[in-house]
């Protein structure tokens, strides 16, 4: 059985929900491949029409799991292998290549997000068709700020250049209102209606013949395909392993192994004073 989420199959959508409430639904090298086995079996069950996921507590997803991928990156010592950018492409790719499922699976798939969908959370997220958000939901990518770039590349597709430089070259926290109104998502609703609203709009999508859905997601998605999708998300997995492996990422992997991650990523974002450093 899984152990990061839980599926099931509700007139005629394909539920996948993300479990680990208490982490934050931190990412997991098990919820990378959970979630791709999912995504898979859901995809082939002609009893789905469409893909919703959603998740469990308090945050949709925070992002990697700092406590594991912290772990990872060390300076490099006399005699120790040399940081392998092939290898850390490979590995990082794994990540990116289940969360383009969501985008290639053949069924639209559709997100529902509360509370936090930061960092790595933004990089499966944002691979859905469609993202509703809780108005108090919060999106953003703060890792651009010293440690990482998306992999899987998807903000110049969903709000296009100049808004994706904005969010991407200050790592700027974005509300779910405002996130709406820029394209990244679809739309907020009040935060005790998301799950309700989310699963109704899945429902009436799944009303549609699943040949309907599939020809009309290929036929949209074939445009930013078109506008080298791929290329993009290939550069944006080789760069992450770059920008983990900077003097600047690894001083913060050094700083989150002295003094905790939770302070290190406070010390990142206090002077931005947003996310969780802003003051009260």
């Amino acid at each position: 059985m899984p152990s990061t989420l839980r599926t099931e199959i509700t007139d005629a959508v394909g539920i996948i929900t993300l479990s680990r409430a208490r982490e934050y639904n931190t990412i997991t090298p098990a919820l990378r491949d959970e979630l791709a086995e999912a995504i898979d079996a859901l995809d082939r069950d002609p009893a789905a029409h469409v893909i919703l996921l959603r998740a469990e507590g308090p945050a949709f997803c925070s992002g990697y799991g700092l406590d594991w991928a912290t772990a990872a990156p060390r300076e490099p010592r006399p005699g120790a292998p040399v940081w392998d950018s092939v290898q850390d492409m490979q590995m990082i790719g794994r990540f990116a290549e289940t969360f383009m499922k969501l985008w290639y699976a053949r069924k639209p798939t559709i997100a529902a997000v509360q509370g936090w969908c930061i960092c790595g959370g933004t990089d499966m997220v944002l691979c859905a068709d469609i993202i509703i958000a809780g108005e108090s939901a919060t999106f953003g990518y703060p890792p651009a700020r010293v440690w990482g770039t998306p992999t899987t590349a998807m903000w110049v597709y969903r709000i296009g250049l100049e808004k994706a430089k904005r969010y991407l070259l200050t790592g700027d926290e974005i509300p779910a209102p405002k996130a709406a109104e820029i394209g990244l998502i679809l739309e907020a609703v009040p935060d005790e209606r998301l799950q309700e609203h989310a699963f109704a709009f899945a429902r009436r999508m799944a009303m549609l013949p699943t040949n309907q859905l599939i020809m009309h997601k290929l036929l949209c998605n074939q445009t930013a395909e078109n506008m080298g999708l791929a290329s993009s998300r290939q550069l944006g997995v080789l760069f992450d392993g770059i920008a983990r492996h900077t003097q600047e990422g690894l001083d913060f992997v050094k700083r989150s192994q002295e003094a905790g991650f939770r302070q290190a990523v406070r010390e990142r974002d206090d002077p931005f004073e947003d996310y969780g450093s802003r003051k009260k």
